[in-house]
C-alpha cells in the first residue's frame, strides 16, 4: 500500500464500530479516578521550560483510549507515521512526500541534508542583509497567502513584537486596502519585498507583488527587483519573472504550504527574530517531531489529543471546535488552526474515495479574556456541544504589574472549570448545565522554542486524525473550483446561475 495510509479498512470500520461514547459526566469521572489528572496529563520538556497538556475535562476514559489504541492499529497508524518521517508518499492523490519535518531535522538523511542546504543559504541572505549589505532595511512587506503567510504572521507576532530587528508587514489579501495600509507604514527607501509563493503563479500572491513594485518605482527605487526576495518552490519562475537568482530562496516541492513556515517561508520571521532564535523555533519543533515519532499510544501526546478530537466530532457530533489563547502574542493562532485543520482534514472521502463519515470539525476561537465577553454565553449555555483547548503560559509576555497576568491566568483556568462543574439554579436563565469539555496546554513560556513545539503539536495531531479516519491531509483540491470559475469570469466566459449573473451585472463585471 505504497500509495496510501497502511491499514485494513474493514479492521478499521470494525474498530470503529467497536467505539461508543460512555453516559458517565465528567464530574463522574473525577469522583471514580482520583489519578485522573495525573493520567491524563503529561509534560514534554523543551532545551529549557516545557509544556504541560491536560487532557483531563474531556470524557476519555480507560476503555475508549483502548477503543481508539485498537483503532490506531487497525488504521496502520503506525506504517504512516513511519513513512512520514521516512520521506515515502504519503499524499497518494498527488503522489508525494510530506517534507516539513525534515525541515527541522527530522527525517531522511538525503532530504536533512538538502534542507540544512537550503536554510545556511537563506541564513546567508539574513546576515548580509542584517549586516547592511543591501542598504538600510527597516521593514519588510511579506506578500503571500494561505501558508504563505498564516504561519509567518503568527510567529512575528508571537515572537517580535518590540524586539523586530526588522519590522514584517504580512499582506495576503489581493482586496488593495490590505497593500495599501502596509505601504502607509513602510519607506520606500528602506523597504525590502518578499514574494512567497510555492509556484510564482498564485493570482493574489502575484497581483499584489506587481502593485509592489510599482510603489517602490513611483517612489524614486531605481532598481525595484533588486529589493524583491522570492520564496518559492519554483526558481526558476521567481527568475523570469524578475527577482535576481542571488535573492530567491527555494524550498523543496514536497512541503506543503501550511506546512511551510520551517523553509524559506519562514525568512521573514528570521529576519525580525534573529536567526539563532529561527533556529531554536525549529529545535521545539523538532523536539515534537521526535515525541510523536517514538511514543506511542496514548502516551503520544498529538495521537491523545487527535482520539479527543474523533471523540467529539464522530461520536458525540460536537461539529466544532474552539481554540481561545489566553496569551495576546497567540491571537493569530486560531487562524492559523483554521488552515491547518480545516484545509488538512475538510474532506469527505477517504483514500479509496469512499465516504468517510464526519471529517474535520469546524476550527474557531479567539483571545481570553475578550472572548468571555463575547462569545462564552454560548459555551456555557447554549445548545452546541464545543470541544473548548485553552492555551496560556506561565510566565507573562509584559512587564507591567503582575496583576494584569494573575487575573489572566485565574480567568483562564476559571473557565474550564466553570464548563465543567456548571452550577444548578431555580432560574433556569441562571443556570449553568455543566459537564462541557475542555483541554489546557500551559507552557512555561512562550518563546521561540516553546513555539515551535506548540505548531508541531498540533501539525502531527492534524495528520494522527486524519491516519484515524482513512484521509488524505495533504491535498486540498477543495480550493481549486472557485479559481477556476475565478478566472473564467475574467476572461468573459461561463454560464452562471441566476444569482451570479445578477451580481455580475451590479459590479459591472459582465
Amino acid at each position: 500500500m505504497n500509495a496510501r495510509h497502511a491499514g485494513d479498512d474493514g479492521a478499521r470500520q470494525a474498530a470503529w464500530d467497536r467505539l461508543a461514547a460512555g453516559p458517565e459526566t465528567l464530574a463522574a469521572l473525577f469522583a471514580a479516578d482520583p489519578e485522573r489528572v495525573a493520567r491524563l496529563s503529561a509534560r514534554l520538556e523543551l532545551a529549557e521550560g516545557g509544556m504541560l497538556f491536560d487532557w483531563s475535562k474531556m470524557h476519555l476514559t480507560d476503555e475508549l483510549l483502548a477503543g481508539f489504541e485498537t483503532l490506531a492499529e487497525a488504521a496502520g497508524f503506525a506504517e504512516a507515521r513511519r513513512k512520514l518521517f521516512a520521506g515515502e508518499v504519503v499524499n497518494p492523490s498527488e503522489q508525494r512526500a510530506a517534507g516539513h519535518t525534515a525541515l527541522r531535522g527530522v527525517g531522511p538523511a538525503a532530504s536533512v541534508e538538502e534542507a540544512a542546504a537550503l536554510r545556511e543559504r537563506m541564513r546567508l541572505l539574513v546576515a548580509a542583509i542584517h549586516e547592511g549589505a543591501l542598504g538600510e532595511v527597516e521593514h519588510l512587506i511579506h506578500i503571500g497567502i494561505g501558508g504563505s503567510a498564516l504561519g509567518p504572521a503568527l510567529a512575528v507576532d508571537a515572537l517580535a513584537r518590540d524586539l523586530a530587528r526588522v519590522e514584517v508587514h504580512v499582506v495576503s489579501n489581493v482586496d488593495g486596502v490590505a497593500l495599501e495600509e502596509a505601504f502607509a507604514k513602510c519607506d520606500p527607501a528602506t523597504t525590502l519585498v518578499a514574494v512567497a509563493s510555492k509556484t510564482f503563479t498564485t493570482i493574489e500572491t502575484m497581483t499584489n507583488a506587481d502593485s509592489a513594485l510599482a510603489w517602490l518605482r513611483d517612489n524614486g527605487v531605481a532598481d525595484a527587483y533588486g529589493r524583491v526576495i522570492a520564496l518559492t518552490a519554483d526558481p526558476g519562475k521567481a527568475v523570469e519573472w524578475g527577482v535576481d537568482e542571488t535573492r530567491v530562496l527555494p524550498f523543496a516541492e514536497s512541503v506543503g504550504g501550511r506546512y511551510s513556515l520551517w523553509s524559506s517561508i519562514g525568512f521573514p520571521v528570521a529576519l525580525a527574530i534573529g536567526w539563532e532564535d529561527f533556529e531554536a523555533m525549529l529545535a521545539g519543533a523538532a523536539a515534537m517531531d521526535a515525541h510523536f515519532r517514538d511514543s506511542d499510544g496514548r502516551a503520544n501526546l498529538c495521537l491523545r489529543a487527535a482520539f479527543a478530537d474523533l471523540l467529539y466530532a464522530r461520536l458525540k457530533g460536537a461539529e466544532t471546535r474552539a481554540v481561545f489563547a489566553y496569551d495576546e502574542r497567540l491571537r493569530l493562532l486560531p487562524s492559523y488552526l483554521q488552515q491547518l485543520e480545516m484545509e488538512s482534514n475538510g474532506k469527505s472521502v477517504t483514500v479509496d474515495g469512499a465516504p468517510a463519515g464526519p471529517t474535520a470539525p469546524i476550527t474557531w476561537g479567539g483571545v481570553g479574556t475578550d472572548a468571555q465577553h463575547a462569545v462564552f454565553q454560548l459555551l456555557h449555555q447554549g445548545t452546541h456541544l464545543v470541544p473548548v483547548e485553552f492555551i496560556a503560559s506561565i510566565a507573562p509576555g509584559d512587564a507591567l504589574d503582575p496583576a494584569h497576568h494573575r487575573i489572566l491566568l485565574q480567568n483562564c483556568f476559571a473557565q474550564g472549570a466553570a464548563l465543567m462543574a456548571g452550577r444548578a439554579g431555580d432560574d433556569p436563565a441562571r443556570a449553568y448545565p455543566g459537564d462541557r469539555p475542555s483541554a489546557t496546554i500551559l507552557v512555561d513560556d512562550l518563546d521561540a522554542a516553546t513555539l515551535g513545539a506548540l505548531i508541531a503539536f498540533h501539525e502531527h495531531r492534524t495528520f494522527a486524525g486524519a491516519v484515524l479516519m482513512g484521509i488524505n491531509p495533504f491535498d486540498q483540491f477543495g480550493v481549486e473550483l472557485g479559481k477556476e470559475i475565478a478566472k473564467s469570469i475574467d476572461q468573459g466566459g461561463g454560464s452562471f446561475d441566476a444569482s451570479t449573473a445578477a451580481l455580475l451585472q451590479a459590479a459591472g463585471l459582465k
